[in-house]
């Protein structure tokens, strides 16, 4: 940061208060979110007025109307005056994004940060003090059993499933693309949640046999929840760590290492090199950090996230490489997308 906060900043901190002020604006858009604002705009067939938007939404008038002002302000509405009433309506990337209508909405994962992400956020200082989750202080569940926590209800799973669709959504296609896979006729995406990253494999891939294998329970509301009409992806039912693989070409783990410390993700890491054969491989999809500890910024953040969330943290590609090797993979790969999430191929 200091190369960057210049000699004006010392004047005036201007990017200091940016920064203070961040999770004000993640909060207007979280709260914007959960109240429908960006679904009744993109299905208003004109601008609406504040008074409109709170009538439909049963808010106060001067509530919504300050909030409509802040998102004008961070360009994710438009405004204009007739006769001086301020008539709002979406932009196109609120409209793409954010209503939860769309086919690329991030809405889950926008109520997921709000509802789950914020809460534990406020025990930073504590996590950062005693280097572990804080589960138990924010939800008054076990900080040991991570995923116990995430699934605590079926009304929380399928916030984190969500939220894990939304991801894929977004970054499933780079991902998949990162490398040629071809040549891997059957894939099963380890812990693969909703199946949304199975079906940009699936699509990218279609003469490949793509199977998600995830805890019973996963796999049911996924299947409840997220099935398409069109899908051609498989769903298995299994503990990764507890029980048996089923076989495949390639084993894709995704947002799995960082969940855990360094001996449990070497356990798995091996569990999976044994059971692939002689020119089978795994796919790594995580945040990888920089090695010179100056960013990525999202994946650093997404680190401390992990800190106070998981056991887990992200780390940088020689760390990935490091632990490959030591399961027994070789001809380790690394492509960083420039986006949020990374990919690294190994094989056997």
């Amino acid at each position: 940061m200091a190369e960057h906060l210049s000699q004006s900043e010392l004047d005036y901190p201007f990017k200091l208060l940016e920064y203070f002020n961040g999770f004000r604006v993640s909060k207007v858009i979280f709260s914007a979110c959960e109240l429908g604002v960006f679904d009744l705009l993109l299905h208003s067939q004109k601008p609406l007025s504040a008074a409109e938007v709170s009538q439909e939404l049963g808010t106060s008038e001067d509530g919504m109307e300050r909030l409509l002002d802040v998102l004008v302000g961070i360009e994710i509405l438009e405004v204009e005056l007739t006769k001086g009433t301020a008539y709002y309506s979406s932009t196109d990337v609120a409209n793409l994004y954010l209503a939860k209508s769309s086919p690329k909405s991030l809405h889950d994962m926008i109520i997921y940060q709000s509802q789950t992400i914020y809460p534990l956020w406020n025990n930073m200082v504590d996590a950062v003090r005693e280097g572990k989750n804080q589960n138990e202080k924010t939800f008054g569940l076990s900080s040991e059993d991570i995923f116990s926590a995430i699934y605590r209800s079926e009304e929380q799973m399928l916030k984190f499933m969500g939220l894990m669709n939304s991801t894929w959504i977004i970054d499933g296609h780079d991902i998949v693309t990162a490398f040629d896979l071809t040549c891997f006729k059957s894939i099963v995406d380890v812990g693969g949640c909703s199946g949304a990253l199975a079906r940009e494999l699936a699509k990218a891939y279609p003469a490949s046999t793509v199977t998600v294998l995830d805890l019973p329970k996963v796999v049911q509301t996924a299947q409840k929840h997220f099935s398409q009409s069109d899908d051609t992806i498989h769903f298995h039912e299994g503990d990764f760590f507890e029980e048996d693989l089923p076989a495949a070409d390639l084993y894709v783990l995704a947002r799995i290492i960082h969940d855990w410390k360094e001996e449990k993700c070497l356990t798995l890491l091996k569990k999976i090199h044994a059971a692939c054969q002689p020119g089978g491989g795994v796919l790594l999809v995580e945040a990888l950090l920089f090695e010179n500890h100056r960013g990525p910024i999202m994946a650093q953040i997404f680190s401390l996230n992990m800190l106070v969330q998981t056991e887990g943290k992200e780390h940088p590609p020689s760390w990935y490489t490091h632990m490959l090797t030591a399961a027994g993979f070789s001809d380790v790969q690394v492509c960083r997308t420039g986006k949020s999430y990374d990919a690294i191929l190994a094989l056997k």
